[in-house]
Order: structure tokens, then sequence, then C-alpha cells
């Protein structure tokens, strides 16, 4: 089993730029004020946030794995996990704003072959949430995680992450590679591109990100209007009854204050740091996913990050955007299998019946200009079950 070492260092944002930040701050909260206190004497109230007591039953699901808690450093971290002790470790990190449940169409197809451990970021879900933006600075970050997968018993493990879970990723192979054996990106460019992936077509764009910033005034705005935010992110769980559950799930654990200034706390943090590291700098191999209907900035953020990896594969599934995971489970599952079980998916070389897909990736690679450290082998894969999905391997 390689070893690998660390090649990459924490530097923060230069003064100015941070002092940029603080300034756009101000004047966003000023807005949110202005708007706030318009509403407030001429607006009818509209709907109050609902009060939900009792937990909705998909988060008490014993099928899905067993609950767990664990005290790290004085935090307490809750999990989810599945599958047979002694078989390898997969650990499973959530996005923004989000928590374990998440991961419901994954962990009972990856519990067939590996331990899953889907966990609750300090600050989501079922774990502490302090409220000092201290308790959220990386290296804390990593630590915790390290001492969780130290406390379950492992040397290595595979990392999973999803948005913001993902960013977590990157910098756990850039400070830590020893732990980790493989590393999923899902929907998360590389930290030095994820804040310039924010969407102005997204609820939490570039505005709000500056806008984060300020105390209190996130939380309140999130929560306005019976969380109008969390049914804009997840709007792709109101196709069915079922479904729709879980958007319950998702209002229940965003209801409170104190549920969104853990998660806000992150990017209040974590966007004034990046990570100095060369091209070619990350030996762990990589896979990244993204849908093919995300905004093109974004998409393109996600191609870019591949000059960092020494060994990947992308792979652009159709039909899907940010929660790619959740919109196209089936799809997700097996590509996920496929790589960290290390079975090859049988290639076709017959025309892609997508033209608008491979014009959409070759028009993101066009405009990044130059990639030195990749060399682009783009495929169209067919799989027995219908999976379509561009892949891209890169290999110095």
């Amino acid at each position: 089993m390689v070893d690998y070492e660390r090649t990459a260092e924490i530097i923060k944002l230069p003064t100015f730029e941070i002092f940029k930040i603080r300034i756009f701050s101000l004047f966003w909260g000023v807005w949110s004020i202005l708007k706030f206190s318009f509403k407030k004497l001429f607006v009818s109230s509209g709907k109050e946030n609902a009060v939900i007591g009792n937990p909705p039953a998909c988060l008490t699901d014993s099928s899905l794995g067993h609950h767990s808690y664990i005290k790290i450093k004085g935090v307490k971290f809750h999990y989810v996990e599945a599958g047979i002790r002694g078989q390898p470790l997969v650990v499973m990190l959530h996005g923004f704003p989000d928590f374990w449940i998440t991961w419901q169409n994954q962990i009972p197809e990856l519990s067939k072959y590996f331990r899953v451990v889907a966990v609750d970021l300090k600050g989501f879900g079922d774990s502490d949430k302090p409220e000092s933006r201290s308790n959220y600075g990386i290296n804390r970050i990593i630590d915790e995680l390290n001492e969780l997968i130290v406390f379950l018993g492992y040397k290595k493990c595979t990392v999973i992450g999803h948005d913001l879970g993902g960013f977590i990723g990157w910098l756990m192979v850039h400070l830590h590679p020893e732990i980790v054996q493989k590393f999923v990106a899902i929907s998360a460019p590389h930290p030095n591109l994820y804040w310039s992936s924010f969407s102005n077509s997204s609820p939490f764009n570039v505005r709000w990100l500056q806008f984060c910033q300020l105390p209190s005034l996130p939380e309140m705005e999130t929560l306005d209007n019976d969380l109008t935010v969390i049914n804009n992110v997840y709007k792709h769980l109101n196709n069915t009854v079922e479904n729709k559950s879980f958007l319950n799930a998702y209002k229940y654990a965003f209801s409170r204050k104190e549920d969104w200034t853990g998660p806000i706390n992150y990017l209040r943090t974590l966007s004034l740091w990046r990570v100095q590291a060369a091209e070619g700098s990350i030996d762990v191999p990589t896979l990244l996913i993204v849908g093919n209907q995300e905004p093109r900035e974004f998409f393109e953020c996600v191609i870019r990050s591949t000059d960092y990896i020494e060994k990947y594969t992308l792979k652009i599934v159709e039909n899907a955007s940010r929660y790619v995971h959740q919109e196209k489970p089936q799809e997700v599952n097996k590509i996920l299998i496929n790589f960290l079980r290390g079975n090859q998916i049988s290639v076709s070389t017959a025309k892609p019946a997508s033209n608008g897909l491979v014009n959409r990736v070759f028009g993101a690679v066009s405009n990044t200009l130059n990639y030195g450290n990749g060399v682009f082998d783009a495929v169209k894969k067919v799989n027995q079950t219908g999976l379509r999905a561009l892949t891209l391997h890169g290999n110095t």
C-alpha cells in the first residue's frame, strides 16, 4: 500500500482581498437590513417557519445503518455506519446545506462491499454545533476527521465528498494523503477554484458568500419565509411523495438559527484560505463526478481541478446538476463501485448519441487554455444498465 507525502500548504488570502470581502459584506448587510425592514413594515408576514417536533421517519430508519456518536476534542460527532466491520472503510462527507441523509441512495449499495460511514460534519445534523468561528479552522476540521478514522480502527480510507464535503476531501488529500487511499469529489471543484464556481443563479452565490461574513444576518435570511432556500436548493426532491419526505427532513435539520450558524461558519472561515500546491501534486487516485447541467463556470472549475491531480478520472453524468448523486443515484452508484473496486466499464467506440455533452466538455476545456499535466482521452462509455457518461482520464 502506497504512502503519499504532504505536498501542499494552506495560505491566507492577501490582506487587501480580505478587506474587499469585508467591504462587500457590509454593503450586502445594509441591503439585507433595509429589505427586512421594508418587509416588516409594508409586506404581510407570509408563512411562518413550521415547528417540527419529532424527526421525520427517514432520519430514524435503521435500514440505512446504525446511528453512532463519538466525542472528539470535546465535540460530539454523529455518523451512520453500514456494512461489515473489517471491510475497507469509506467515509462520506456531505455538502452545504446538507447532512448524512444526502447519501440515502449510496449507503445501501456501497455497504455491500465496504464499511460505510456517513458523517454529520461538525455544525450539521445531529453533531454538535459550536457557534465560534474558531471551531471551523481548516487544521481543526481535518484533525478531527483523522481522529474519527483512527477511532474506527483504520489507518487509511476512501473519502467521498459532495460540495463542501468534497472541498474538505481535497484538503485531506493535500495535507494528509497518507490516510486517503482513494478520493471521490462529487460536484466539488478544487479549493482554489471552489469559490469561483458559485453561480449567480444559485441561492448561495458570490453575493451571498460575501454577505455571510456578517454575524446573524445570513442565518435570519435562510430562515425567512418557511425555509424557501431549502425548497430552492432541493427542488429536485419535489417529484415524488417519498422524496418529499426527505425534503421535510431537510427542513427539520435546518429549522433553527443554530442549525445554520455552524454550516455558515465553514463559509466564513474556509473562503479566506487557499492551497499552495504544484500542478500534479496529488498522487492519490481521484474520481471527479459532475452533472452536465451545471452552469458553465462551475463545469470549467471542475475540469481545471484536474491540474492538481496525477491520476484522475472525470465522469460527466447526463441530465443532472449539483445533487447528481440524488438526481441520478443508480448511475452514480455504478460509477462509484467501479472506481472503488477497480473494475473497468466496457468502452464503446461508436459515435456518441449526445453531441451536446461532448461539445460542452471540449468547450470548457478549450477555455482553460493549457493543461500541462494532463492528457485527455475522451471516450463515450455505455454499460449494460444504460449508464451513459463521458469519461476523461488524465495521466502524466
